[in-house]
């Protein structure tokens, strides 16, 4: 062989050499079709987080991205953003969150991902994101799957409680809580007299029309008749675990085998009416449990294959979509009832750790989704109580079956606020949201009971003492739980009168958080999660409340959801205080159409909240800018400046219960009962007024409610245009000093009222670049303010510019 043969040889050997070692050691390389899908969040989907400049409140942070199909997923988390030192990394991972299994140090940090389809290729690296964790945040690591289900026990009953403690229930039933298990022991015998109905209840007849009065009638009667037979049957069960009658245990077998016999994809499946077939699941899975050592073999065989279809469908609908698109409403409920199912069925049913593991991932990666970390709630507070207490179930359970304290979670530690600045003792009417209109605060109380035991928050106990004290939860819930810590009752007399929840987009101005009857509120909303869900009204809307009584209101009643009148009434702009364009208003029921609070101010005597809404109109608009200017307790100003993309007319809508007085645009009043608001149109001139005490739609002809809608039109077509309007409320007795002067000056207004003990000039720009100089104050484009006092005191002088939120 000749020189250059051995030389082509040895090459090519060590060429062959060469490549093995790359392909063994070497990073693979992206597919070059293998491309990560990296498009922004729309409105509706939970986003990329932490974002870049988040600062996480919980340490480890959880991570979420942008889901695709086919894909695995691995996360890398540094100090630095070339990754050359990686402080914490995952591969393998099944969804598109990841809640890591320990805690990171505080600091700053880099985060990347990219998906692996199982055959060897990545897609490229995610951009880079930097965020930072806070010293103080609050320690919340997921552990990992295999850890998280050992935790969970292997024998029943293993929800709410632990075979373990069973004997200590047994003694508190004999000794400190025995009144409390006396009334389970009086539910129980209630039963037996009268048993509940276990016939499977009937779907809808064919024909049956989508939420008119027959098919609601079935839909909400289906729900009620499968809660009365299987929670009594956990009632029954739970009971006779303490040590009630045998008698108690084989009527609850018998009912909870009598409706296992229900068709589970039928009346009462999750599909076919969630209403009932949430209940139905999660009350047959408490009673399985309960009433688990009664059971023969064949009898826990007949409920794990009902609870494998029902599991398996609602597992179907909710994962893995809920965990990038969690904003329905029933499904964030839906979800902690399928981790319930998957505890009690865990190792015995195919399937129920998917369940469980799912469950715990949406509660540590995208949960609570209607609020953030600031305490609010988009819904309203009619759902916000009946979904909060419900998730109060799976807190406990998570609590005993995995060690996992939801309480800790920092919307946990504000949510109490949310009731308080909203709904003051002896309020009437709970804000926004659907079904909130005639809430009143004590309605309030459970909830904020556990939160305050929870929290051992002194303000939110003080709260429910003022409404007439603590409430616990009813029946075993409520035995199983005990009687609530005691915590110390603080007055709020150390808080601003006033708060913003920034995340949801709605203010509460008050001037009393201790009595409603003494009190005047403004609430407004100008909201990032926009009209959807239940939380349907319009940005840049107000409702006032004056000593007790409701002013000027939201209208409407839902007769029944989505129905022809919930829809095209309340879900419209024109039910709310607030300005339609040419007759259109924002868009109806959609995370699109949404607003922001771009300035928030408060002080003991003035609050100012600035809003933005342009884009939230279904034909866009340039702008609509709504600030309030609150001089308490006497005067609310609010000013609009709105400008369309053509000539357009502006219709402003004013609701209230009773039939408003107008004289003309200076002399306008609101009455109800003792309590009057005077209006005063100071901008523009020539108004148009009509009103009527019919809704367009009218509800159905059950519903015999009618409230009073006023509309001031404006005359001439015009691009631009500013409403400059005066609210005075105040008790009929008093006289008040009613005296408002606008005048135009160069670049926008300046305005002058006169109170009883102060004085007001506010600066009002229609030009964000030219400036105001009227009364020695000063601004561009900004809202300026001084109150002056005739005791001598200091001038209080505020301006409100974007981005001030405090």
């Amino acid at each position: 062989m000749t020189l250059k043969a051995h030389r082509f040889r040895a090459n090519a050997k060590s060429l062959i050499i060469a490549t093995l070692l790359v392909s063994l050691f070497a990073v693979p390389a992206p597919a070059a079709d293998l491309k990560l899908d990296e498009r922004p969040e729309e409105p509706g989907e939970w986003g990329c987080r932490p974002a870049e400049g988040d600062s996480s409140q919980v340490n480890p942070p959880s991570f979420s991205w942008r889901p695709q199909r086919g894909l695995t997923w691995e996360i890398q988390c540094a100090r630095d953003s070339q990754f050359e030192k990686i402080e914490y990394g995952a591969s393998d991972v099944e969804f598109n969150v990841h809640c890591p299994p320990r805690t990171f140090a505080p600091g700053t940090y880099t985060w990347r991902y990219r998906g692996n389809d199982g055959s060897g290729r990545y897609t490229n690296w995610s951009r880079a994101r930097t965020f930072t964790i806070a010293n103080d945040a609050v320690a919340m690591p997921l552990p990992v799957r295999e850890e998280l289900m050992a935790r969970i026990p292997r024998t029943h009953p293993r929800l709410f409680m632990r075979p373990e403690n069973l004997d200590r229930l047994r003694e508190l039933a004999r000794g400190r809580m025995k009144p409390e298990y006396d009334e389970l022991v009086r539910d129980c015998e209630r039963l037996l007299a009268r048993p509940p109905a276990t016939k499977e209840p009937p779907k809808y007849p064919a024909g049956t029309i989508r939420n008119s009065d027959p098919w609601r009638d079935i839909w909400w009667g289906n729900r009620t008749y499968t809660i009365r037979a299987l929670n009594g049957a956990a009632t029954l069960a739970f009971t006779r675990l303490l040590g009630g009658k045998e008698e108690y245990g084989f009527e609850a077998k018998r009912i909870l085998l009598e409706c296992a016999k229900w068709d589970p994809k039928g009346s009462t499946g999750y599909r076919y009416n969630d209403e009932a077939g949430m209940p139905y699941n999660y009350y047959f899975s408490r009673t399985y449990s309960f009433v688990n050592d009664l059971l023969s073999e064949q009898e826990k065989e007949i409920c794990r294959k009902v609870m494998k279809i029902r599991g398996d469908e609602m597992y179907r609908h909710l994962c893995p979509r809920h965990l990038w698109q969690p904003y329905g409403s029933h499904a964030n409920r839906a979800w902690h009832f399928l981790g319930e199912v998957g505890i009690a069925f865990l190792g015995e049913v195919e399937g129920a750790d998917d369940w469980v593991w799912f469950a715990m991932n949406v509660f540590f990666n995208t949960y609570p989704v209607w609020s953030d970390d600031d305490g609010g709630w988009h819904e309203g507070s009619s759902y916000w109580s009946s979904y909060q207490n419900r998730f109060t179930w799976w807190a406990d359970i998570m609590r005993e079956a995995m060690g996992t304290d939801a309480y800790d979670k920092p919307y946990y530690s504000k949510a109490g606020y949310y009731a308080m600045y909203l709904m003051p003792p002896g309020k009437v009417g709970g804000g926004f949201g659907d079904l909130t209109a005639g809430r009143r605060a004590q309605r309030n109380v459970p909830l904020v009971s556990t939160f305050a035991a929870q929290a051992n928050n002194g303000h939110w106990q003080w709260y429910v003492e003022q409404l007439g004290g603590p409430e616990t939860a009813d029946g075993y819930i409520g035995f199983i739980r005990g009687a609530l810590p005691k915590v110390e009752a603080t007055p709020p007399d150390d808080l601003p009168l006033s708060r913003l929840f920034s995340r949801t987009g709605q203010a509460y101005l008050n001037t009393s958080l201790t009595d409603a009857q003494n009190s005047v509120q403004v609430v407004f909303k100008s909201s990032p999660f926009g009209t959807q869900s239940h939380g349907y009204e319009a940005n840049n809307s107000f409702l006032l409340s004056a000593y007790g009584e409701r002013l000027l209101i939201r209208s409407g009643y839902r007769d029944s959801y989505g129905s022809d009148h919930h829809k095209n009434w309340m879900w419209s702009t024109r039910s709310v205080n607030n300005i339609t364009v040419n007759g259109r208003g924002q868009g109806r029921r959609t995370s699109k159409a949404q607003g922001e609070i771009v300035a928030f101010k408060t002080t003991p005597q003035v609050d100012v909240v600035v809003g933005e809404a342009g884009s939230a109109y279904e034909t866009p608009l340039k702008r609509f800018t709504r600030a309030i200017i609150f001089v308490k307790p006497e005067v609310v100003i609010v000013y609009d400046r709105l400008e369309a993309k053509e000539p357009s007319t502006y219709e402003y809508w004013l609701h209230a219960i009773n039939k408003i007085d107008v004289q003309g645009q200076h002399e306008i009043q609101v009455r109800n009962d003792d309590v009057v608001c005077d209006i005063d149109f100071l901008a523009p001139s020539g108004l148009s007024f009509t009103q009527t005490d019919q809704y367009d739609p009218n509800p159905r002809p059950r519903i015999t409610l009618r409230e009073w809608h006023l509309t001031a039109r404006t005359g001439e077509k015009r691009q631009k245009t500013e409403f400059v309007a005066v609210y005075w409320p105040h008790r009929v007795k008093e006289e008040i000093k009613r005296r408002a002067i606008l005048r135009s000056i160069n670049g926008g207004y300046a305005l002058n009222v006169e109170l009883a003990d102060k004085k007001l000039t506010a600066l009002l720009p229609t030009d964000d670049t030219a400036t105001l100089e009227a009364e020695g104050l000063e601004t561009i484009g900004a809202i300026k303010l001084k109150l002056e006092f005739p005791d001598g005191q200091p001038p209080q002088i505020l301006e409100a510019r974007k981005a001030d939120l405090y």
